[in-house]
């Protein structure tokens, strides 16, 4: 069997990009990235399963419903920047292996609360879970997957509408079994149980970077996990036989300062707002579509589950075909279609959701969901993670994670308060100006990483510190 010597990031990005397809341990990796995305997307959504139930089991006001279903996102805030820091700093596995125990405290906590208070702890734990491993498990696919997949990525997208399906079904499990009030327990409960075995199996078979090691120059280190994850011998090259590394990041958490400058500039304002914009309209529609479901459908908790879940197969329909319309369109034009026609079925639902007849109160929201999911529901964490160098991958994933934390936070305290305050149909209304404003954006900014040409940690011209373009242009006397 040939060794393949590495001289640099140049020839792990290669190799990988050869890649016919991908499998073996590379494969395994990848869906075990989608995995922890999986119990992201279940944490969070199973709070929403059981919200009736627990409003009704503690007595919550709407304030208490809205501090409750939003902390998590205020929590990942902060936790976002600090997981992708982490991250670019001592490598994505560490925080991935340590998001997992995170949410596996706050769905014990939440799942044995004795009060509000204890619940919100709970959450606050999720959210800093989530907060760390989305930011990351996004760079690892991205780090994984050759560049004529590079849409694939949107995948998980599909993967997050199965987490809530998930949820749904378990909740009429749990209703059927007699759980009475209490069904919101064994909801946040069920999701401890996928952090212990995603635990487990991410500890077991995950294996660091390459493309991460490799550009913080640690080939000996990138060529053991090329080894491991793809069975063939590799090997660093020597010391004198190296590529230099260009324009490497160097300046720790201060790094996060390139991603607002130079060609970055206005992918950071494309990803920003892609990821704030849908956040805001899946979290302040698609997540209290149990809580919708009610006002269309009546009080039974099985009829609105069931409506829900609807809904939201219809997500999954769109998140797993959102890879082919991201290569087909382009992940900017994929998005402002889909910002587009949410726009619409937004205003639909704000004039008519009255006066609809049935297939309608159906169709409609199942349409929302349909063309979130196959456009910027997806499109958002793709666009961050491929804009950006493997050095500050995860950490601009991290500080544009939390711009779409802070949208998923204020959609979330937003929707219960003005839908008790003005009514259903006008919040749909005043929500309906968030798609529009981000359809106009991606149609101005024409960035899109999938019909780059180089990768971005081949580029050449990456922004740097005025310090270092200023130490490299006054000739030496």
């Amino acid at each position: 069997m040939s060794n393949f010597v590495l001289r640099g990031v140049h020839d792990v990005v290669s190799y990988i990009d050869e890649r016919p397809k991908i499998s073996g341990r590379a494969g395994l990796i990848w869906w075990l990235a989608l995995g922890g995305l999986f119990l992201d997307a279940f944490s969070n959504s199973a709070l929403s399963a059981g919200l009736g139930p627990m409003t009704k089991d503690l007595q919550l006001s709407a304030t208490q419903v809205a501090i409750l279903t939003s902390l998590a996102s205020w929590v990942a805030i902060a936790f976002n920047p600090i997981g992708g820091w982490m991250a670019d700093r001592w490598g994505r596995i560490p925080p991935l292996i340590f998001a997992k125990v995170l949410a596996l405290v706050g769905a014990g906590l939440a799942a044995f609360a004795p009060s509000f208070e204890m619940v919100l702890a709970g959450r606050f734990f999720v959210g800093a879970a989530y907060g760390i491993d989305f930011a990351i498990a996004m760079a690892l696919l991205a780090e994984f997957t050759p560049a004529k997949f590079r849409s694939r990525l949107n995948t998980w997208q599909g993967i997050w509408y199965t987490a809530v399906c998930s949820n749904l079904l378990l909740a009429i499990l749990f209703y059927n079994m007699g759980t009475g009030a209490s069904i919101w327990r064994y909801a946040v409960g069920s999701a401890g149980v996928v952090a212990l075995i995603m635990f487990v199996a991410q500890l077991r078979y995950l294996v660091e970077s390459p493309t991460w090691a490799a550009r913080k120059g640690l080939l000996e280190r990138a060529a053991a996990s090329m080894t491991k994850i793809y069975g063939q011998p590799f090997t660093a090259a020597a010391e004198e036989d190296r590529t230099p590394i260009l324009n490497q990041a160097t300046r720790g958490i201060a790094n996060v300062a390139l991603i607002f400058r130079g060609s970055y500039r206005q992918r950071t304002i494309l990803a920003g707002t892609v990821q704030m914009a849908q956040s805001i309209q899946y979290f302040a529609v698609g997540w209290y579509l149990p809580i919708i479901s009610l006002t269309l459908f009546g009080q039974d908790f099985v009829v609105a589950t069931l409506g829900a879940l609807v809904f939201n197969l219809f997500g999954i329909v769109g998140g797993f075909l959102s890879p082919k319309i991201g290569k087909y369109f382009g992940l900017r034009k994929a998005s402002a279609l889909g910002f587009g026609a949410v726009f619409v079925m937004l205003v639909i639902m704000g004039l008519f959701y009255q006066s609809m007849p049935i297939f309608l109160a159906f169709l409609v929201p199942s349409l929302f969901i349909l063309f979130h999911s196959g456009g910027p529901g997806a499109n958002g964490k793709s666009l961050s993670t491929l804009s950006f160098r493997s050095e500050l991958r995860a950490g601009a994933n991290g500080v544009i994670g939390a711009i779409g934390s802070m949208g998923a936070a204020l959609g979330l305290l937003v929707f219960p308060l003005l839908k008790e305050g003005l009514g259903l149909g006008p919040t749909f209304l005043i929500l309906s100006a968030v798609p529009l404003i981000a359809c106009i954006v991606c149609s101005v900014i024409k960035w899109d990483p999938t019909r780059a040409l180089l990768s971005p940690d081949e580029e050449l011209d990456a922004p740097q510190f005025k310090s270092d373009v200023a130490r490299v242009a006054v000739p030496t006397p």
